[in-house]
């Protein structure tokens, strides 16, 4: 994976920085922490510059997210109803959480969508809640785009300054996204184990 970013990198410069990071928002596999990180290395070689990479970078990431959103949009709020009185029991949730949900959203959607651009795999996935509540275009672009900009940034200068040591960026940023997503599975898990629904509690 790390081979391919750089090829990508080298090949694409600042362009390639935001195909890849729109790729990282709509397949969570490629992982910005690596791309920016390469990229803020690349920085300290002096093959580009901090503030073009950032700005690619976030646009990719903006335009990424887009793609979740254009589907929740496209799907729509009621539109969910019947994928949740199917599957509810695998998702743990039923119709009255969702309406909670979106109660919640329309009141603070913008101050989440900024916030869960610092939580790996919620950053993602929440621009379809977003999509799903009609959050206004303006509103979501702004959110995903400021709230990414720090993000990318952090990663960018822990990438600088760490310079050509790609396993030291690694030790730091990779145990911890572990650990996240084994807590995220592990949770999900005694979740679908211990839920049931309201009517049988």
């Amino acid at each position: 994976m790390t081979d391919f970013i750089l090829d990508a990198i080298a090949w694409g410069g600042y362009i390639g920085i935001f195909l890849l990071m729109a790729l990282e928002n709509v397949v969570p596999p490629v992982p910005s922490e690596v791309i920016m990180g390469l990229g803020g290395m690349a920085v300290a070689r002096g093959d580009m510059a901090i503030l073009p990479l950032i700005l690619w970078g976030t646009a990719g990431t903006t335009a990424g997210n887009y793609f979740w959103y254009a589907i929740g949009r496209r799907f729509g709020y009621n539109g969910l109803k019947p994928i949740v009185d199917r599957f509810g029991r695998v998702l743990t949730i039923e119709w009255e959480d969702v309406e909670k949900l979106h109660g919640f959203f329309l009141k603070n959607g913008g101050k989440t969508v900024f916030v869960f651009r610092f939580l790996p795999t919620f950053r993602t996935m929440i621009s379809l809640p977003a999509g799903m509540a009609c959050m206004p275009h303006w509103r979501f672009t702004l959110a995903t785009f400021f709230g990414s900009a720090i993000w990318n940034t952090v990663l960018a200068g822990a990438g600088y300054y760490l310079g050509s040591n790609f396993d030291r960026l690694d030790h730091y940023v990779g145990p911890v996204a572990i650990a996240f997503s084994v807590a995220i599975v592990i949770g999900y898990l005694y979740r679908v184990i211990t839920w049931k629904p309201r009517a049988k509690r």
